[in-house]
């Protein structure tokens, strides 16, 4: 589906433009190590026309937002990303817990404190996985949360580096990671502006990354003892899988198309030589393309047979109906909302039933707090 309203300035997309499956036994095929199911029968389809209601402001004063994660109880935590810090918001009071400061982080243009993950083991190990720029590249570490400590601040234990060498920029750093279906992790990057990087193999920038929790290379990626599942990305913001187990990202454009991608293991998705819908031998084309001044994407989720898209220059909340049949086009048009509403829009994050957490990001430089901002809101969604 192509939208065609609104053109760019030629700023390009992204922050500078203003902006439980099973894992996959050692040395399977790459197609035995994607995370997708074959469900026995057809899933509801979700209607064309959504909606979008904002239930409640959960929390407020959030300096720079970024990486969203849910606790097993329901609370949730969140990354600054120019502080360094990871906070955690109780999900019915919205009271902030400070938790401490991740050592190492260097903020700077589009790097600092990104993404975060909690363990799929959280209950035995209370692991908090995150990913950040240092002053030498992105990394992701895992800390331990001390949820009994007593002295707020000084909640994380230290930081244990399970992959370093990520190239780092002043832009695109990527930084989304997520846990998979299949226990695995998943990290997207950015290409730093040298647009090279998204087509070496040997390099981690511009790529989607799959790794076991101890950040070790699995057998059934693409190529042997390579955490890289597919390349040829500009800069990765958005990791979620739908109901099938199929894994989606979201990524900037520069001056034209911005993407939704389904991802295949080993796919070719074509920056710097294609971008958007190009149709070119060898290249995978998105599912779905914006103009990036009406996107600019950055985190995603699946909630009600839908993606669910935040835009950070486009301000306003995509949502993009699937079939659940190996989507190669959306379902129905894809359709905004909040647009311009609360600004410029980080991270959304699933909160079960048709519930869906939004991160607002007016205050990373790129966009005009008002009072309150940032903020997370509570959405009801179909």
């Amino acid at each position: 589906m192509v939208l065609t309203a609104g053109c760019s300035s030629g700023g390009g997309s992204g922050d500078a433009a203003g902006v439980g499956g099973t894992p996959p036994a050692s040395g399977s095929s790459p197609a035995a190590a994607r995370p997708s199911g074959s469900p026995s029968a057809s899933p509801a389809l979700p209607p064309a026309k959504g909606s979008v209601k904002v239930v409640s402001t959960l929390t407020e004063g959030l300096e720079s937002p970024w990486g969203l994660a849910e606790l097993p109880d329901g609370d949730l935590l969140v990354s600054s990303r120019d502080k360094g810090t990871i906070t955690r918001i109780d999900g019915k009071t919205g009271k902030k817990t400070l938790l401490g400061a991740v050592p190492g982080v260097s903020p700077g243009g589009e790097g600092g404190l990104l993404g975060i993950a909690v363990s799929p083991t959280y209950g035995a190990d209370h692991l908090v996985y995150a990913y950040f720029t240092t002053e030498s590249d992105n990394r992701i570490a895992r800390m331990q949360y001390d949820e009994n400590g007593t002295v707020p601040g000084r909640l994380l234990g230290a930081p244990d580096t399970i992959l370093r060498g990520i190239p780092k920029g002043a832009i695109h750093n990527g930084g989304r990671i997520a846990f998979g279906p299949d226990h695995m992790l998943y990290a997207g990057t950015g290409e730093t502006g040298d647009k090279g990087l998204a087509q070496d193999k040997t390099s981690l920038a511009g790529k989607i990354l799959r790794m076991t929790p101890d950040g070790q290379p699995l057998h059934g990626n693409p190529a042997a003892d390579s955490v890289v599942y597919s390349y040829g990305h500009r800069n990765v913001q958005g990791l979620a899988w739908d109901g099938q187990k199929q894994l989606w990202v979201s990524e900037f454009g520069q001056d034209t198309w911005d993407e939704l991608n389904r991802i295949e293991p080993g796919g070719n998705y074509g920056w710097p030589e294609a971008e958007g819908k190009a149709g070119k031998k060898g290249f995978i084309d998105p599912v779905a393309q914006w103009k990036t001044s009406e996107a600019s994407p950055s985190g995603i989720a699946f909630v009600k047979g839908s993606i669910w898209m935040a835009g950070l220059r486009g301000e306003r909340l995509w949502r993009i109906p699937l079939s659940g049949r190996g989507d190669r086009e959306p379902l129905a048009a894809p359709q905004s909302f909040l647009q311009g509403k609360y600004g410029r829009l980080r991270t959304v994050l699933a909160a079960g039933g048709d519930k869906l957490w939004l991160v607002t990001s007016n205050t990373d430089t790129r966009g005009t707090p008002k009072p309150g901002d940032d903020r997370i809101l509570l959405l009801a969604v179909r």
